[in-house]
């Protein structure tokens, strides 16, 4: 996607509301995933463990569950941020964005958070998130961009000559 050189809030709002879905929808797949592979039962999956700072306990056994679905979302999460976002620059601010309007939802479902598991899980998954984000945008903002089809790029990859090699090739005398 091109940006355009003046400030889109609409755009903006947008891809926070994607993000924000998707990583609440990734979230829930991931608690509902563990739930199913520790074994317990299905009626304990609730929304609870998704905004409730007191289901993110390293106490009891599926107190784990919302704390290691925080981790694998931070990574999933980067993937989601690579393709709404798309800007090595923006990977924090939608991060930080996701998580500060998360503490308000916690905040409001269930009171202020106040268990360290739950803020390290977060923290945690907030740095990975935006680390990974920005990584995976660079890496996409880096690749070239095929200008005169895939043919000639390819032609030129097997060669090991771009054009500007070519020319320097044949100023030397070397038999391109």
């Amino acid at each position: 996607m091109f940006y355009a050189p003046g400030f889109d809030p609409t755009l903006v709002v947008y891809q926070i509301l994607c993000v924000q879905s998707l990583m609440y929808l990734d979230l829930g797949l991931w608690v509902c995933i563990l739930t199913a592979l520790t074994g317990t039962p299905w009626h304990t999956v609730s929304l609870r463990q998704v905004f409730s700072h007191n289901a993110c306990r390293l106490t009891f056994a599926t107190g784990w569950i919302p704390c290691v679905a925080y981790i694998i979302n931070a990574v999933v999460g980067a993937g989601i941020l690579c393709v709404v976002v798309e800007r090595a620059k923006k990977c924090l601010d939608f991060t930080a964005t996701f998580h500060l309007l998360h503490l308000f939802f916690c905040w409001q479902h269930g009171g202020f958070p106040s268990s360290w598991e739950w803020w390290t899980a977060n923290l945690v998954a907030l740095v990975g998130t935006a680390l990974l984000g920005e990584y995976m945008c660079m890496q996409r903002e880096l690749q070239d961009i095929p200008l005169f089809g895939s043919q000639k790029s390819e032609a030129r990859e097997s060669t090991g000559y771009s054009r500007v090699n070519r020319r320097t090739a044949d100023r030397h005398g070397d038999i391109v």
